[in-house]
């Protein structure tokens, strides 16, 4: 069980599309040449999400063997965790909570709101211990237990990444047209959907 990615994200009326605040990568299980892409795709499926998430609401989202959890919350901020599919639900949903709770603590709104793209990356080191403690699910489970009666939201919804997209939309067609991704990260993707490869996160 692993934590590739935890992202923090604004989404506000005035964004033209959700804006990277802070984020945290585990990437010791890719090889060094892949690693570059995969955070690449990491930052593409929590914007992605992020947008596709009503505030208040969580969103559990499987695409291959991974797994995408969105916390977001009324603030306008969302929380975005990649997994591999073996990683709990339960908390990872408790981790999303904590890290923004942590986060607007550690930043008042006003200055959250004003932010360029991940310029709170290295001021949020809760983050950082978070992505490596939180890598043994076992870490939160006293916390799991705490927060259950304070979550703001009610459910979660449970998708796949097609049911996510629009009608019609295809990812294919996402990948091609974002500017997040890299022209090599646009081929790694191509190149693993094809060879079905251990990261296929097409």
């Amino acid at each position: 069980m692993r934590i590739v990615s935890i992202t923090v994200l604004r989404k506000l009326a005035t964004d033209a599309e959700p804006v990277l605040l802070a984020a945290q990568y585990e990437l010791s299980g890719f090889n060094f040449f892949q690693r570059g892409s995969v955070r690449d795709f990491a930052v593409f499926f929590s914007k992605l999400l992020a947008s596709r998430t009503p505030p208040g609401e969580r969103l559990s989202v499987d695409h291959e063997e991974y797994a995408c959890y969105v916390y977001s919350r009324s603030s306008g901020l969302s929380a975005v965790a990649i997994c591999d599919r073996e990683y709990p639900q339960r908390v990872a949903f408790t981790l999303l909570g904590k890290v923004l709770e942590e986060f607007r603590m550690a930043f008042p709104e006003d200055e959250w709101r004003a932010s360029a793209v991940g310029a709170l990356t290295e001021h949020f080191r809760f983050l950082s211990e978070a992505i490596h403690k939180y890598q043994n699910p076992a870490e939160a489970d006293t916390i799991t237990r705490i927060e259950r009666d304070l979550d703001e939201t009610k459910a979660i919804l449970h998708q796949t990444i097609d049911n996510v997209l629009e009608r019609g939309v295809k990812l294919d067609q996402l990948v091609d047209k974002s500017n997040d991704l890299s022209l090599q990260s646009k081929m790694f993707y191509k190149t693993a959907k094809q060879q079905n490869s251990c990261c296929n996160w097409g």
